[in-house]
């Protein structure tokens, strides 16, 4: 038989290659084999979570050693206990306020009501609890007394002791406030107080009235009342310690 008799055979065909094909297939099998060891998962979690503890440990830390700047005006002084925080309790012996006895900033103090007493550390443990006031996550010792009206009626606020007006100022939470400062450089501070009758650099006689009882923001939840307190040289008194009744 010739050529010319014999079928004509197709030529093989070279196989064509899908660029990237293999390599992307190996690529997939060898992400498949890793993540079916059971090592793998529970590395790369580990490997998460200290990445993400690092990270909050840097963030901490930083913010710790943030500097806070700013000098603090003593007028701007939240009234519970940090003004006491500057040094321990004055003795009231010690403290000489010329020949007037000190009397209640009130008409009446028999018809008022002490809703916040004066944290005295020589107070018992009931009573240091009961003059301690929260604001959010802090605890401080109140440097002051609260008086209310048990009707929840306003009332006259008087100078307890004669001397001369030294500060009058609407604070943005404690109220409007009022300082006298009298003989031996004791201070009486009359806070969350309204219809103020007295000005800076006014001389008042005791039993004169200076205000009348108020609200304020820090201490909104007793509604109408005086905050009353007795500083020498900027530390705390007792005012009970310096009144003969």
């Amino acid at each position: 038989m010739n050529d010319q008799n014999k079928p004509k055979q197709k030529p093989e065909e070279t196989p064509k290659t899908v660029l990237g094909g293999t390599s992307a297939a190996k690529s997939s099998s060898g992400w498949k084999n890793l993540f079916a060891k059971r090592w793998v998962s529970p590395a790369i979690f580990m490997a998460a979570a200290a990445i993400i503890v690092t990270l909050m440990w840097i963030y901490q830390g930083a913010d710790q050693n943030t500097p806070t700047t700013g000098k603090v005006d003593p007028t701007e002084v939240s009234q519970e206990g940090n003004i006491a925080a500057e040094g321990e309790e004055v003795d009231a012996a010690e403290i000489v306020v010329g020949d007037e006895l000190m009397q209640w900033p009130l008409v009446n103090k028999a018809a008022m009501q002490v809703l916040l007493p004066f944290y005295d550390d020589k107070a018992t443990d009931a009573e240091r609890e009961a003059a301690v006031v929260q604001t959010g996550n802090t605890f401080s010792p109140h440097m002051g007394i609260d008086f209310i009206d048990p009707d929840g009626n306003t009332f006259d606020v008087l100078a307890a002791l004669s001397g001369k007006v030294t500060y009058v100022e609407k604070h943005p939470t404690n109220g409007n406030v009022i300082e006298i400062t009298h003989a031996g450089d004791l201070v009486t501070v009359y806070q969350s107080v309204t219809e103020v009758a007295v000005e800076e650099g006014d001389d008042v006689t005791q039993g004169t009235v200076i205000a009348k009882a108020g609200r304020n923001d820090l201490e909104r939840d007793l509604g109408i009342h005086l905050h009353y307190e007795t500083r020498n040289n900027g530390k705390a008194v007792n005012p009970n310690d310096l009144i003969v009744e």
